[in-house]
């Protein structure tokens, strides 16, 4: 067409040209500005010439006629739109641009789009700083990283490269700018997804769902719309620590709704209740006495726990793993996804719970021990432990037994007796008793020897008066001793009937008293003795042969009848004294009440 121009314009003036060219342009002033049609006639390089019925044709650039992603389809005798940004530049070519038309053309539908607030589709296909370019048929638009979608995105590529809806949030000609958002479209669609769910929802109501996030506690699924919080307890009828360890996010499951809040919109879903309940055929199937063989699935510091089948697990308690090693962790006897053998000691149908035993597979050491020796037999064994209050000796079937510390020495029972003992030594004891059920042996040393004390406290017995040699002094007691082998202990308020005479200062270390036996102790040879208690008994003698509380007389006059009796002495009786004032009879009544 240009050269058709060209051969006109060299045939006619200048004025009929202007007037051919004023009329194609149909009043038209320029063409500058414009988006008009052109016709391909040739295809040089990376360039497409193009004629617009203008002096000369014009370049337009080969990738301006192809779409992000795509190769050119273009060929010669094709009529594109063009926008014509000059009518000639300094080579005398036309300045034309595809690029800007197809932009043209798309910003016109796109404002009434806007204006509509309808959804356009396009196609993310590039990356910039905050955010990605989306090819809206001709036009490119910005979407925000936030506006991609509800939740963060970490993996667009998916969405690259797809067709997409979006919602036009900006649009400035001037600047050509323009802002999409892909979370407006899938928050308008989540919230008639949601009421369309909400109304239909039931409990009980099987649903498919995506697993949206995972946290300590559970993992929150996409039902289409709407959430919903699957609790860890509810994934699997097993153990299950953390839920990760069966979901990934992402996944596509099928959950149960088990509680719908209507006026919180809480849903609560669950997996495993869409599977048969394991517990509902536990009777009868476990008795208790039961061997099994299961696998360790978890240890705390209280035991570990066995999985039977799937779904039922029982715990094997701390102190149902062994008969030997007491008080350590049960990961030192046991660990993770080993196979053990275990006896089932109860079973709670009500509250899903099966205690298990691992030592009762096992030959009980204790029992085969009272089994094979008898109370009173003499054997060897190392000391493994020492304590405070006695020794810890290693006997047949790796059992420990006690030495008490009162049964280590005769002669000293204090703690300076166990220094003699050191860790690792071999030791002969003597088995004093044996309970199997308490899970205890105990032992003696000092029984090997005959007690170098037997017969201390022959002749001793309860009420007996004997002669005492003060050893200490106390603020509260005096400590006596009767001969070398027997101590006794003579408390304050036992020193004396008369309580202004209760006090130990006035008795002296070495000093002999007479005291009545008011508590023995044979195991220790140790006496409780009081002074206040022969006295009392003196007394009540004394009324009892010389006098009443009948006859007048004093206590004075009854003692001394007594000690003239006593000395064969012919003097005369006391004279006889006049009858007791007020004030004696007082004396004489609190004298009877403290007898």
């Amino acid at each position: 067409m240009a050269q058709a121009a060209a051969r006109l314009e060299d045939n006619m003036d200048s004025k009929e040209f202007a007037a051919l060219l004023e009329e194609s342009l149909k009043g038209q002033k320029t063409f500058t500005g414009s988006v008009v049609n052109g016709t391909v006639i040739g295809l040089e390089n990376d360039f497409v010439i193009v004629d617009v019925g203008l002096k000369s044709e014009g370049r337009v650039a080969l990738q301006e006629f192809s779409k992000p992603g795509e190769d050119p389809e273009i060929k010669v005798g094709d009529t594109v739109e063009v926008f014509v940004e000059r009518m000639e530049n300094r080579n005398g070519e036309s300045v034309l641009s595809r690029e800007k038309a197809r932009r043209e053309e798309v910003w016109i539908e796109l404002e009434k789009t806007h204006e509509k607030n309808e959804r356009v589709t396009g196609m993310i296909f590039g990356r910039v700083k905050g955010g990605f370019t989306v090819d809206l048929g001709g036009a490119i638009a910005f979407l925000p990283g936030s506006q991609v979608d509800i939740r963060p995105v970490r993996d667009v590529s998916p969405l690259m490269g797809t067709p997409q809806p979006f919602m036009i949030l900006k649009m400035d000609r001037a600047r050509g700018n323009i802002v999409v958002s892909r979370r407006a479209v899938l928050e308008e669609s989540r919230a008639e997804a949601r009421t369309d769910l909400l109304e239909g929802l039931k409990e009980g109501q099987v649903l498919q769902g995506v697993v949206k996030n995972i946290t300590d506690y559970g993992a929150f699924v996409d039902l289409g719309g709407v959430d919903g919080l699957l609790h860890v307890t509810d994934i699997s009828w097993k153990r299950v620590s953390h839920p990760s360890e069966v979901l990934q996010i992402g996944q596509s499951i099928d959950v149960q709704v088990i509680r719908f809040n209507e006026e919180s919109g809480r849903i609560s879903l669950g997996m495993k209740q869409l599977e048969d309940d394991p517990w509902t055929d536990v009777a009868g199937k476990y008795n208790v006495g039961d061997k099994f063989t299961g696998r360790v699935t978890n240890i705390a510091d209280y035991g570990a726990f066995v999985e039977l089948e799937n779904g039922i697990e029982g715990l094997v308690h701390v102190s149902e793993m062994s008969w030997t090693k007491k008080n350590i962790h049960p990961g030192k006897i046991v660990s993770t996804s080993q196979e053990v053998e275990v006896v089932v000691l109860d079973v709670d149908e009500e509250k899903r719970r099966i205690s298990l035993g691992i030592k009762q597979t096992q030959e009980n050491p204790w029992a085969q021990f009272a089994s094979d020796h008898k109370v009173g037999q003499d054997i060897e064994g190392e000391i493994r432990n020492t304590t405070e209050f006695g020794l810890f000796v290693g006997l047949q079937g790796d059992i420990d037994g006690m030495v008490h510390l009162s049964d280590v020495s005769w002669e000293d029972e204090s703690e300076e007796a166990l220094k003699a003992f050191t860790k690792g030594d071999m030791v002969k004891v003597r088995i004093l008793d044996m309970d199997p059920e308490k899970e205890r042996v105990a032992l003696g040393i000092k029984q090997l020897t005959d007690d170098p004390f037997a017969g201390a406290m022959d002749g001793m017995t309860k009420g007996s008066v004997v002669t005492c040699t003060i050893t200490e002094i106390g603020s509260t007691s005096v400590d006596v001793s009767i001969n070398d082998n027997v101590t006794g202990t003579i408390k304050k308020n036992d020193l004396s009937r008369e309580r202004s005479e209760q006090r130990p200062d006035r008795f002296a270390v070495g000093e002999k008293v007479d005291a009545k036996i008011t508590g023995m102790d044979k195991k220790t040879r140790k006496l409780t003795l009081s002074i206040k208690a022969r006295e009392m008994d003196e007394d009540k003698q004394a009324m009892k042969e010389f006098g009443s509380t009948e006859s007048g007389a004093s206590l004075g006059d009854i003692l001394g009848a007594a000690l003239k009796e006593n000395k064969g002495d012919d003097a005369p009786a006391a004279e006889e004294k006049p009858k007791k004032k007020p004030a004696a009879k007082k004396k004489a009544k609190e004298e009877k009440a403290e007898d």
